[in-house]
């Protein structure tokens, strides 16, 4: 089964800010931290896979330079 992405306006919207704002902040806090680790992670997984000849250092040189890239681009 295909899973959608909540999007706003979008069936089961009001459900997920629903849920988010019954969290605690501790657990909303915790959420955050879990979703920043498993995008960094993803990132870095998709890095790999694109660049399978780069070493470690040099895959990690690349995540830092694309990071640094869109850091803060909505300001």
């Amino acid at each position: 089964m295909k899973q959608e992405a909540v999007s706003r306006g979008g069936p089961g919207h009001d459900e997920y800010i629903r849920v988010l704002r019954d969290m605690s902040p501790k657990k909303r806090l915790e959420l955050t931290f879990e979703l920043t680790e498993f995008s960094r992670d993803l990132f870095l997984h998709g890095l790999k896979k694109r660049f399978p000849e780069k070493s470690e250092a040099e895959i990690q040189m690349i995540f830092l330079e694309r990071i640094e890239k869109c850091h803060n681009a909505n300001y």
